[in-house]
């Protein structure tokens, strides 16, 4: 099951698990679809893989299996 992390890992922007404006990686990095789009050019910076949009969990599930609460973030070393 999908984690749907709460944010975006480069830039820290809060994503709601109902966002259309996730995108993830094969390891569920999370990005926004701005920097998803401008920044990596849909390629995933951890793992060189592709960014997808992430599924919407519908709302009886997500209230069943909820969103994650950890934020990542990347440091920018």
């Amino acid at each position: 099951m999908l984690e749907l992390r709460p944010n975006c890992e480069h830039c820290d922007k809060d994503i709601p698990p109902q966002s259309a404006q996730a995108y993830i990686c094969t390891f569920e990095c999370t990005f926004c679809k701005t920097c998803a789009e401008t920044i990596y050019q849909y390629i995933c910076p951890n793992c060189n893989g592709n960014l997808v949009q992430r599924p919407i969990r519908p709302d009886a599930e997500l209230a069943k299996h909820p969103a994650s609460t950890r934020r990542v973030v990347k440091s920018a070393s």
